[in-house]
């Protein structure tokens, strides 16, 4: 029997850990519409969606599973038309062609507004039809209901600050815990963790054998054929990397295994562990084990920080691959502490633009950072705590790292919704110039 600690780990990457279909963003609003769908049993003649500058900013420009198309009106109209409402995550996994050739017919009526609200994450949808109405909120986790409607009556509603379930308490985590927990704990408790590595390994084989986003898999690939990189551990990692990212923001209809609600943080946190086990030709128990302690160290982290934040969390999530590749590589706890403030020395700066297809371009740079990290951690140098926010220990490093995401980055964020506001603006525009001749 499990002790209470390593019952909680385990419940975490239970629940933290899940498959999803697209990114997360564009698909809390698919099922939020979804949701409206089945309250009313009516197809939706008029969508309203507001969202926060944050959902807002990682749904504008990332493809959405299915429809060939991008942003949150095609999102709100495909989970309206064809949304599975019970499937969470996986709300767009039986889209069809006709399906598409609907929700783009709903397109002229779907409108999407940017709302003010204090929660970052949030996503509320207006279905109008057949003289009935729905809505439904979203918000604090993105597929967390805390309010439906029926014809502008309340049909469920969360306590003030609550959610359609009861969120459990957070573990205490710290990361000597974390990696006693993956070393040590009998196997048969975390072997399903095998399914991350399966689900996010067959999207990058997807990524790599397709045409989707920026190609950056493919391309690095193409690249070792012709001599300009060495087919080592940094390239495998970034080509498995970009690939499985490059599919999944390009709308590939296959899942990734997501961390803390979001796909690239899966991606990010399994692949540069995989390209490891490759090399070094472990076996799946030590891959299990290592994919497990990279996704904790990922939670870990992410629990200090924003839910949507102007950090990027597809390079945080990769310091526990690296972490994990430390382990893989003969490291210590010593040298997995000196990993992370390797990492947060190295990329603590790459800023959250929104989700996109070249956000494929952020993850290669975390999976090589991850890699680069390890080694160095393996051969005894780390950055030393008199440098910028690296601590004495990784705990406190790790502690920095969400200060700043938290507090410092606040107006960062701002800045890049406005920025990104007046880019849709301009277009908007242009495309009205255009139409006047």
């Amino acid at each position: 029997m499990l002790d209470n600690d390593w019952t909680a780990y385990v419940d975490l990457l239970r629940r933290k850990v899940v498959p999803a279909l697209g990114c997360t963003e564009p698909i809390a609003v698919a099922l939020a519409a979804a949701r409206c769908r089945a309250l009313t049993g009516e197809m939706p003649e008029r969508l309203q969606v507001w969202v926060s500058g944050n959902l807002y900013k990682n749904g504008m420009g990332v493809g959405v599973p299915g429809t060939g198309q991008v942003g949150l009106p095609i999102a709100a109209a495909i989970g309206a038309v064809a949304g599975d409402a019970t499937a969470g995550l996986e709300v767009l996994k039986a889209v069809h062609p006709a399906d598409v050739e609907a929700a783009t017919a709903l397109l002229p009526f779907t409108t999407v507004a940017i709302r003010d609200v204090d929660d970052p994450l949030y996503a509320e949808v207006l279905a109008e039809g057949a003289g009935h109405t729905a809505r439904v909120v979203i918000c604090g986790g993105h597929t967390n209901v805390v309010r439906a409607e029926v014809n502008g009556v309340v049909v469920f509603e969360a306590a003030a600050g609550g959610s359609s379930a009861a969120a459990p308490t957070l573990p205490e985590m710290t990361l000597r815990r974390l990696f006693a927990f993956a070393s040590e704990v009998p196997f048969e408790a975390i072997a399903f963790m095998g399914e991350a590595a399966r689900l996010n390994i067959a999207l990058s084989d997807e990524g790599l054998a397709g045409s989707y986003g920026l190609k950056i898999g493919a391309t690095l690939t193409r690249q070792i054929k012709r001599g300009l990189l060495a087919d080592d551990l940094m390239s495998l990692a970034m080509r498995l990397s970009s690939a499985a990212s490059d599919a999944r923001m390009d709308g590939a209809m296959l899942p990734a295994m997501s961390n803390s609600g979001s796909g690239n943080q899966g991606i990010s946190a399994t692949m540069p562990v995989v390209a490891a086990a490759r090399l070094l030709a472990v076996d799946d128990e030590r891959l299990v084990r290592a994919v497990a302690f990279s996704h904790l160290v990922a939670i870990y982290i992410k629990t200090q920080q924003n839910a949507l934040s102007a950090l990027c969390a597809a390079s945080t999530a990769a310091m526990g691959a690296g972490a994990a590749i430390t382990w893989l590589l003969g490291g210590d706890f010593v040298a997995i502490e000196n990993c992370i403030h390797n990492m947060v020395g190295d990329v603590s700066g790459i800023i959250c633009d929104g989700a996109k297809t070249s956000c494929s371009m952020k993850v290669s740079t975390s999976a090589a950072a991850a890699v680069k990290a390890a080694m160095l951690a393996a051969d005894h140098v780390r950055v030393s705590a008199s440098e910028g926010i690296v601590a004495e220990t990784a705990d406190q490093t790790i502690a920095n790292l969400g200060l700043l995401s938290r507090q410092g980055m606040l107006e960062t964020d701002r800045q890049i919704i406005r920025i990104m506001l007046d880019k849709e603006d301009a277009r908007h525009a242009a495309e009205r110039d255009a139409a006047a001749g």
